[in-house]
C-alpha cells in the first residue's frame, strides 16, 4: 500500500478513538453540571495521565466539572490542594468523602445521584 493510504488509515482510527473516548459528551453536560450542583471537585494534576483519561469521559462537558489544577507531578501542590489533603490523582472530593483514582461516570452517578443520559 501506498504511504498516504496508511497515513489516512492511521488518522481515521485515531479520529474515531478520540471520538470514543470523549463519547457525545454534549450529552454529559447536565450530568456534568449536577456533579458541580452536588458539591463534586475534581483535583488533578495537568501531567497526570489518569486524569487526562478522566477528562476525556467528559469531553466538552469537562467545562461544567469543578476541576481544580494541583499543579506538576513533581510539585509544588497549590494551598487548595493541601488543605483539601489529596495525595493522588486523580482525586474526588464528594460528600466529604475522597475517591482517588479514575472514576467511572457510573460509579459518580452512584454516589452524587445525578442522572446519567444512557
Amino acid at each position: 500500500m501506498k504511504p498516504i493510504i496508511w497515513i489516512l488509515i492511521i488518522a481515521v482510527v485515531i479520529g474515531g478513538g478520540i471520538s470514543f473516548l470523549g463519547g457525545n459528551s454534549e450529552e454529559l453536560i447536565p450530568f456534568a453540571q449536577c456533579l458541580t450542583d452536588n458539591g463534586a471537585k475534581f483535583y488533578g494534576s495537568f501531567q497526570c495521565s489518569h486524569c487526562l483519561d478522566q477528562k476525556n469521559m467528559f469531553g466538552k462537558a469537562m467545562n461544567n466539572i469543578n476541576y481544580i489544577e494541583c499543579g506538576p507531578l513533581s510539585g509544588p501542590q497549590n494551598p487548595v490542594c493541601q488543605q483539601a489533603g489529596v495525595t493522588g490523582y486523580p482525586t474526588w472530593v464528594i460528600h466529604e468523602e475522597k475517591y482517588v483514582g479514575t472514576q467511572s461516570l457510573e460509579k459518580l452517578a452512584e454516589i452524587t445521584g445525578c442522572q446519567l443520559p444512557y
